[in-house]
């Protein structure tokens, strides 16, 4: 059973706090925004289990055997509860996340020793539920999906991330893609205000953030009530951000490619600040299959979209997602799909075999594609993703661009950061992090790139 929460009194008596995330962006974000909440009960970080007061597993359902993975790692967490307690140390363990949400009181069914479970609505809830724990005979389980707006109740981020941050701007999805669990764990679409969105920015700002990515299940959905009180979309917040003194690039992610208007796509040519980069899944090239899927396009309008942002930023770079094996997929479907990343020309991607997720319409589909043929499939595609992304990569070399420094390199006398196309790069030189420094590239390594400074003197700057 969970201890008692201290008192307001002892608020500052340190306690440990381990947070482990798995999945999205948007989970780092929400793994940062519950330690800024409970930084005011005491507990400050640690990144080991034995000296942790409080664990949280912040989970994700997208990838296969997501919740096996969870329950593993509360089996050793059971271990170090035991040993603490034995030496009279309480520890409170949460499972938070998606997996939280889609498996609820299953968790504590299978793992009695977890105290807290909470979905990823309500963790603005979580002082109430240490508080509710430590009274409690059995486990806080909060998974519904609350009325009033979380962002609401949250603090301000206390802890700066680094000259490279998240802000979420939009949580869940309507588009029901059948092979995806989003809708059910993260809800519907909800967009933040963008007066909230703007001020939280500037905060990041001042606590050193240099790029601002935007998260969302579904980004570009984004359409949130404007200081004036009518409604902005993503593009309209785009260049509002881009007047935030400091704040050097914009980024977000993810999109959908039903929500790529006009003014989104010519946000990429006219915001300067807004990175040559962008990860719009695709998922399939069939129009069969991604008429199976629910995805509500067809492959005609992902190139139309690709050719218009490229139109609009001619060094644009695409990264995508893809599914092989969804059910009903035939040989030809998988061609078409081959077919599209041959005519795109992706700097990166992300792809998968298909795997059933309880609950969604894919699991229950007829047409299930074979195991060996699904491998081969992948093997066969992500041999022309790796092509296409070694062929950018090398198309980089010899070009000079602005690289924002977010540490030291693997070496000494190095410094590392990242490219406009999100690239890891790493150079010989000083520069503090932060600084967004020229450098000329000059080879493309396997997992990055290596680069001179331009001018080294300008790193100080």
């Amino acid at each position: 059973m969970a201890g008692p929460a201290p008192a307001q009194g002892q608020a500052r008596a340190t306690r440990k706090l381990l947070i482990r995330t798995w999945g999205c962006q948007m989970n780092v974000y929400d793994s940062g925004r519950m330690a800024d909440i409970l930084a005011p009960l005491g507990y400050a970080p640690t990144e080991s289990a034995e000296e942790a007061d409080m664990v949280i597993l912040n989970t994700c359902h997208i990838r296969e055997k997501a919740s096996e993975k969870v329950f593993s790692d509360l089996g050793r967490l059971r271990e170090t509860k035991k040993a603490r307690a034995a030496e009279g140390r309480q520890t409170v363990i949460a499972v938070a996340g998606c997996v939280a949400q889609a498996e609820g009181a299953e968790i504590t069914a299978r793992a009695p020793w977890v105290d807290i479970v909470l979905g990823p609505q309500t963790y603005h809830r979580l002082p109430e539920m240490v508080a509710r724990a430590s009274r409690a005979a059995g486990a806080v389980i909060e998974t519904d999906f609350p009325a009033e707006d979380k962002f609401d109740h949250l603090p301000e981020a206390r802890a700066p991330q680094g000259p490279v941050a998240f802000l979420t701007i939009q949580e869940g999805c309507d588009k029901f893609c059948s092979f995806c669990v989003v809708p059910y764990t993260r809800g519907a679409e909800f967009s933040r205000p963008a007066a909230a969105i703007l001020a939280e920015a500037r905060q990041l700002a001042a606590n050193g953030a240099r790029e601002i990515a935007l998260l969302g299940q579904n980004v570009n959905a984004w359409a949130g009530a404007s200081p004036d009180g009518n409604s902005w979309r993503l593009a309209r917040l785009l260049r509002e951000l881009a007047e935030i003194p400091g704040v050097a690039r914009l980024r977000y992610t993810t999109s959908h490619p039903r929500d790529m208007d006009d003014d989104l796509i010519a946000a990429h040519g006219e915001i300067p600040s807004l990175m040559p980069y962008l990860h719009l899944p695709v998922q399939s090239g069939s129009d069969r299959v991604l008429a199976a899927m629910n995805r509500g396009h067809k492959a005609d309008l992902y190139f139309r979209i690709a050719d218009r942002l490229r139109e609009a930023r001619p060094d644009l770079a695409l990264t995508s997602d893809f599914i092989v094996g969804h059910p009903g997929e035939t040989a030809a479907d998988f061609d078409a799909t081959m077919r599209l990343v041959e005519r795109i020309g992706f700097a990166g991607a992300y792809s998968f075999k298909y795997s059933a997720r309880p609950g969604t319409p894919a699991a229950s589909m007829a047409g299930l594609v074979p195991e060996a043929e699904k491998d081969s499939r992948l093997q066969t595609l992500q041999a022309l993703l790796r092509q296409q992304q070694d062929d950018f990569n090398r198309a980089c070399v010899g070009r000079v661009v602005d690289v924002l420094i977010t540490g030291t390199g693997r070496h000494p006398g190095q410094v590392a950061g990242r490219s406009p196309w999100l690239q890891p790069v790493h150079a010989t030189g000083a520069a503090p992090v932060g600084a967004v420094v020229p450098m000329t590239l000059e080879a493309a390594l396997p997992n990055s790139l290596s680069a001179n400074m331009v001018h080294e003197e300008s790193a100080a700057a």
